[in-house]
């Protein structure tokens, strides 16, 4: 069986099409079902290479931007997660001794989560390991079919956070 056929035999979210679905519900499987394999892999491979998951590593991502530490409910919207899925990630880390919990600053009954010494020198090592696995997964592509393919999805994005914004906005009135 030859690459392109095996591709093909793929049972994921693209399976249910029919010729009568419209483009645009295509177009929208295609990128779900191409979202989910890429991550799946990413996912596999921390656990396997790092034993983390991908949420603990995308908490960890998201304080390595901001070492000065983020709230609690700061990092549950910029993961678009609950707050007790936060505080249970963030109760792994800290045992672990890779995050901790400092008091706010602004507010002293709050308190903001950063990583440690130890937690940053651990994203540091997993996240160089983690690009070279992503540029891996998009090797097929050139430079400028992936720069392409990112005008394309940043213009979709901002007719999109146009149009929510606008739909929020009407809701108000």
């Amino acid at each position: 069986m030859r690459q392109h056929e095996i591709a093909n035999d793929t049972i994921d979210l693209e399976t249910r099409l029919t010729q009568d679905h419209h483009q645009s519900l295509k177009l929208w499987l295609r990128m779900l079902s191409t979202t989910v394999m890429i991550e799946n892999e990413i996912r596999n491979r921390l656990r396997a290479e790092f034993d983390i998951t991908l949420p603990r590593f995308d908490l960890m991502a998201q304080l390595e931007r901001h070492p000065e530490g983020l709230r609690m409910g700061e990092l549950s919207k910029r993961m678009m997660v609950t707050g007790g899925n936060i505080t249970g990630i963030t109760d792994q880390l800290e045992q672990e001794g890779l995050v901790m919990r400092v008091t706010d600053k602004q507010d002293r009954r709050a308190y903001s989560v950063k990583l440690t010494p130890a937690g940053r020198k651990a994203f540091k090592t997993m996240a160089s390991v983690h690009e070279s696995w992503v540029a891996e997964l998009f090797s097929g592509l050139d430079a400028e079919q992936k720069s392409q393919m990112i005008g394309l999805l940043s213009s979709v994005k901002s007719d999109l956070s146009a149009n929510f914004s606008a739909s929020k906005h009407n809701e108000h009135e």
